[in-house]
Order: structure tokens, then C-alpha cells, then sequence
């Protein structure tokens, strides 16, 4: 198939690309790079049947053809985005997901929208069944994300129910592996790189907040999965095995061989307490879950942050 996967030269668009061409598929990546790595173009562009386009999805999108499928994994993710670029990301979650829609809906395209468990906030269930509605603080630090990504589900719901447009929706929990950005904010690459450098870990608050880490590659296998699905509605994926941010610091510690001790800060506002998808629509619709263990894909990212030195 020919696919366009918007956001390619970011982590999971990295390797959702990646995957998309070792099935088979002639893949056209756009980036603006504003929080992409060129690297990461560059290694997919090896591949003769990967073309790059460097591009703004806000800005109208040049003629790149028609495809089977159009998977949007852009916009900036991490937290230290979310202040310093908040409109543009509401730019992305809003123009930048309609155009991509309209190039979809003339191709024929089943379309990918790559949403967040951000949809949920501050969840007050647990674990976060698709069904739930959320506990969003729409005008705090994180709303353009959180808020951003919603009005962004509502957008492809809406193609769909007024133009037939063959949408799909995925809710991505936290997700880990090789190629993160080192500074980008989220807890894993941070505690990594301290450890490598043997400074202290830097634990929000006591550390009890729990997160649920997704592998990459486990990930990447079920939004490939999603996308052959007929399934409308929105998909969490991420792993439902749960642990506190303190635990997964002393992880971090221990796989590195290092000494580091833990530093407690002062934590950010609306820092969800507890994170873990549901993940029975997954098994049901998909026949999916995560697969790899969290030591093991631990050990991967670690290897790979420690070749960067």
C-alpha cells in the first residue's frame, strides 16, 4: 500500500514508518521538525520506497498523491512543549488534522488519528475504559494538548458521520523505546540520561503517581493492526501493568549499573496521579496487547541513550 504518515521523523512516527516499510508499503513522510530529528528522515530515507517531504501540516499540503492510508502522528508531545509552543499545537490538533482529513477523504484513504490518554486528564477511573469522558482542566498549562487532542478526536468523528471518511482513532498511553528525545521532558529518558551521567533522579512530588510504559514496538503493532481494522471509535493502547514514577526510577537504576540517588521536586500542575488504560477493546477488536517486558525494554532504551554518549 502507499501510506502517508504525517509526523514521521518523530519517535513513534520514526518507528511506525519503519514497521510500514518492512511490510511492504511505499511510505511519503511529512515533518516540519520542530520536534522531529532530521536523523530520523534521514535513516528512513535509506529505504528507496520512503520519500521525505519537509512540511507544516497547517500549511497547505503539496501534491503528494493519493494514498490507501494516512496516519497523522503529528504534534509536539512532550511537556516542555506545552507552554512554549501551545498555540501551535492547537494549530496541529485542529487546521493541521482538517487538511490531512480532506487529503484522506479524496483518496479514499482510511484515516489515523494518533489521540492521547491526555484525553483523559486527571482520570477519576481506574484503569480509563474508552467510554470514559475524562477530568480535563480545560484552560491549565497542559490544556492545549489535552484539550488540543480532543477537539481533534471530535474533527475525525465528525468527517466520518458527515462524509463516510473510514476514520480510526488511537488513544496512546505512555510510550517508551529507542530514538525519545533525550530533553524532552517525560520521566523515562530524563531519569535515563541522569543515570547515565550519575546525577541524582529528579522524582516529582513523593514518586507514588503511577504511569503505565508501553514498548515501541508493541505499540506500532497494534496502530498497524487498528488501521486494517473497520473500528471507528476510539482504541487505548499502552500497557496495563502499572507502577509509580519512584519505581520506575529505581529501574532505571538499577539496569544502568549506577549510584544515583533520588531527588524529590515540587510537582507540575494537573501531573495525573494515576495512568492505565483499559485494555479489554484492544484484546476484543484487535487481538492485541503489549508483549515485550517493561526490564527488557528498559535494558533496549538504556543501550540506546548510552550509544548517544
Amino acid at each position: 500500500m502507499r501510506t502517508l504518515v504525517a509526523g514521521a521523523a518523530g519517535f513513534i512516527g520514526y518507528h511506525l514508518a519503519r514497521r510500514l516499510l518492512t511490510d511492504g508499503d511505499e511510505v511519503v513522510g511529512l515533518d516540519n521538525l520542530v520536534s522531529g530529528q532530521r536523523q530520523n528522515a534521514a535513516d528512513l530515507s535509506a529505504d528507496a520506497r520512503f520519500a521525505f517531504v519537509e512540511h507544516d501540516i497547517c500549511e497547505p499540503l503539496p501534491d503528494v498523491g493519493r494514498f490507501e492510508v494516512v496516519i497523522n502522528m503529528a504534534c509536539p508531545a512532550s511537556p516542555v512543549d506545552f507552554r512554549d509552543k501551545a498555540i501551535e499545537i492547537l494549530r496541529t490538533c485542529s487546521v493541521g488534522v482538517e487538511r490531512l482529513l480532506d487529503v484522506a477523504q479524496r483518496s479514499g484513504a482510511v484515516f489515523v488519528q494518533a489521540s492521547t490518554s491526555e484525553c483523559y486528564g486527571d482520570p477519576l477511573v481506574h484503569p480509563q475504559p474508552e467510554t470514559y469522558w475524562g477530568n480535563v482542566n480545560p484552560i491549565g498549562v497542559r490544556a492545549p494538548y489535552d484539550e488540543g487532542k480532543r477537539f481533534a478526536e471530535a474533527l475525525v468523528m465528525s468527517f466520518h458521520r458527515r462524509h463516510g471518511t473510514a476514520t480510526r482513532i488511537v488513544r496512546i498511553f505512555n510510550t517508551y523505546g529507542p530514538r525519545m528525545r533525550a530533553e524532552d521532558g517525560r520521566a523515562l529518558p530524563t531519569f535515563i540520561m541522569q543515570a547515565l551521567r550519575g546525577d541524582p533522579l529528579t522524582i516529582h512530588g513523593d514518586g507514588s503517581q503511577t504511569r503505565s510504559f508501553c514498548y515501541v514496538d508493541d505499540l506500532v503493532d497494534g496502530i498497524v493492526r487498528l488501521a486494517k481494522s473497520d473500528f471507528v471509535e476510539p482504541i487505548n493502547l499502552g500497557n496495563d501493568e502499572e507502577i509509580t514514577v519512584r519505581q520506575a526510577a529505581e529501574e532505571v537504576i538499577a539496569l544502568t549499573g549506577g549510584r544515583s540517588r533520588l531527588q524529590f521536586v515540587e510537582r507540575p500542575s494537573n501531573d495525573p496521579e494515576r495512568r492505565r488504560p483499559d485494555l479489554t477493546r484492544a484484546l476484543q477488536v484487535l487481538g492485541w496487547r503489549p508483549t515485550t517486558p517493561r526490564r527488557e525494554g528498559f535494558a533496549r532504551t538504556i543501550e540506546y541513550f548510552r550509544s548517544l554518549q
